[in-house]
């Protein structure tokens, strides 16, 4: 995760309540994966990609993990471009290391 937490300022109540979901997971590393790409982008996502984040944010963080680690094959209606930027942002360098 970034070292600067980005501020609900200035969000809109959606993006304001998927920051917050993106953030408290429930499994610290998926905090900060999510938390971590939610800082970064949330105030530039489309409202295609909102949906999708929505989405993400809805299956148990065991299985998102398993997903974005690649321990488990990630399902087609997840398997969108919006989780493959989070991935990217991940594996960046700007997420937890691999």
């Amino acid at each position: 995760m970034s070292a600067t937490i980005r501020s609900s300022d200035g969000l809109d109540e959606r993006r304001r309540r998927i920051l917050f979901r993106a953030r408290h997971r429930g499994m610290r590393e998926m905090d900060l994966i999510l938390g971590g790409f939610a800082d970064a982008e949330i105030a530039g996502l489309s409202d295609a990609e909102l949906v999708a984040f929505e989405a993400l944010l809805e299956p148990e963080d065991q299985k998102v993990f398993s997903w974005v680690s690649g321990t488990e094959p990630v399902p087609a209606e997840f398997d969108t471009t919006l989780f493959r930027r989070i991935c990217d942002f991940h594996f960046s360098g700007r997420g937890l290391p691999r």
